[in-house]
């Protein structure tokens, strides 16, 4: 099981049922935020879709193509982090989060990638971590530019975001590039 303590406010721990209510209400209380840059929102009805995505990430981690973290701020739950298909053969993955807008602008997200691709790089041996943002998300931009991820480009009309297309910026970190 995956437990890592960040620092004295911040820990991450392996998603589990026991998640899910504190992960739908943390979801239900910001849901306008969320769908602003999220498209799995408006599926997120219930503590029964919670437990889902939670059972999904159960079998992910059990396959060995990844995982999908809660992040706890000094004791509540904050938001999630995950790693979405690890490419073993290429060993490469693509980081994804969100952070509950209570939590914003603390650093919070910040600390948790950086454990991440610490991870990525330390533990799974991986050579290559990408982030994919919508190219206006310029929260999410700002993580990826603060921990040191080149741009690489975009990718147009990346993702259905409910009644339009939204453009992608990919950033890209490699192992001989991560210096923490």
């Amino acid at each position: 099981m995956f437990r890592h303590v960040v620092d004295e406010d911040v820990e991450l721990r392996l998603l589990d049922n026991n998640h899910a209510m504190a992960m739908f209400e943390s979801i239900n209380s910001c849901r306008y935020y969320l769908r602003e840059w999220l498209p799995w929102v408006d599926g997120t009805q219930t503590i029964e879709d919670a437990i889902g995505f939670i059972e999904m990430t159960k079998k992910q981690f059990a396959s060995n193509e990844g995982f999908q973290a809660g992040i706890w701020y000094k004791g509540e739950f904050a938001g999630v982090i995950g790693y979405y298909g690890i490419n073993w053969f290429n060993r490469s993955v693509n980081i994804g989060y969100w952070l509950d807008k209570r939590y914003v602008g603390r650093g919070i997200m910040t600390k948790a990638c950086r454990a991440f691709i610490d991870h990525a790089f330390n533990v799974y041996n991986l050579n290559r971590v990408e982030i994919r943002c919508a190219e206006k998300n310029y929260k999410s931009r700002a993580i990826a530019e603060r921990l040191g991820f080149t741009k690489e480009g975009i990718i147009r009309e990346a993702e259905w975001l409910y009644s339009h297309y939204v453009n992608h910026i990919v950033y890209g970190m490699l192992a001989s590039e991560w210096e923490e």
